[in-house]
């Protein structure tokens, strides 16, 4: 069926439901000179008469009634099944795609998820859990998590948590064994539980900063993981002295559990960012999710 045949089907069907000209002419937004040239058009195109006309009224041929019966139900379902489409598209749903920590997805992802998933149940999220800096194009994910000063500056960045302080902490044990380090450069000297990041390029560099001097340390140690809980759970054994986000810690500092250290080298850095390319187009899910995950602090 050619474009003009299927236009001119759908005046016609206009013209059999409402069987008058001019209430056809006005939903289809044309004048009734043009409907009529329509419609006769049609009936030139089939070779048989779809309308008997009078000066009264307008009513379907057998011929018109036959294909009223058959054309305009098939059209009234494409027209709805067009309308779902449409409210498919505003309707929240679809995969989103996250990489983000380990801690960043305990303390800010499933939290926000929470709150937001119950009231869109078609929209599905999957986050894979990373410490690296993975390439989040390359990768096909849709949005990445990281510390702000990890932001590649092409992306966009919409801020979803607060401040973060690294802390330096052991057990009591350790440091009754061991000492406490006073200084940075102390640390070269201890028993410290290294990070290894697979796309950081080897182990992570224990960076610390005072009075705007920045120092990073190249730690020792007889423990290696790539994954901060385990870290975390090997300094609660007194295995070693670990540098892990300060929320992580802090439970553990109040108890006494672990003990702290070098505090005044470790001052606030730009916390969580959901980031992704600039050239992304959001969908009404992806917005929403950037929604709840705003930080408004």
């Amino acid at each position: 069926m050619d474009r003009d045949t299927l236009k001119d089907l759908i005046a016609f069907l206009a013209v059999g439901k409402t069987q008058n000209f001019t209430r056809a002419a006005a939903e289809l937004g044309v004048s009734q000179s043009a409907l009529s040239h329509t419609i006769n058009a049609l009936e030139a195109r089939l070779g048989i008469r779809l309308l008997t006309r009078t000066t009264r009224s307008v009513t379907p041929t057998t011929a018109g009634e036959r294909l009223i019966h058959i054309a305009g139900p098939r059209l009234e379902e494409i027209e709805a099944e067009l309308a779902a489409l449409n409210d498919l598209r505003a309707k929240p749903t679809g995969l989103i795609r996250l990489t983000a920590t380990e801690y960043a997805t305990q303390m800010i992802l499933v939290p926000a998820l929470a709150r937001l998933l119950p009231d869109y149940p078609d929209i599905q999220v999957e986050v894979v859990v990373d410490n690296g800096l993975t390439d989040i194009v390359s990768e096909r994910i849709d949005a990445g998590v990281r510390a702000g000063e990890q932001v590649a500056k092409d992306m966009i960045a919409v801020r979803i948590g607060p401040d973060l302080r690294m802390a330096a902490v052991a057990s009591p044990a350790y440091f009754a064994a061991h000492g406490k380090p006073k200084t940075p450069q102390d640390l070269t000297s201890h028993n410290c539980i290294n990070l290894r990041l697979a796309t950081y390029g080897g182990l992570y560099a224990w960076e610390f900063e005072k009075a705007r001097r920045e120092v990073r340390v190249r730690v020792e140690g007889q423990l290696v993981f790539n994954s901060p809980e385990p870290i975390l759970k090997a300094a609660l054994a007194g295995l070693g002295l670990a540098l892990l986000e300060e929320g992580q810690v802090r439970p553990h500092m109040e108890s006494g559990a672990l003990v702290r250290v070098l505090a005044d080298w470790s001052p606030p850095y730009p916390g969580f960012h959901l980031y992704y390319p600039s050239r992304r187009q959001p969908t009404a899910a992806f917005s929403l999710l950037v929604e709840a995950l705003r930080w408004r602090g």
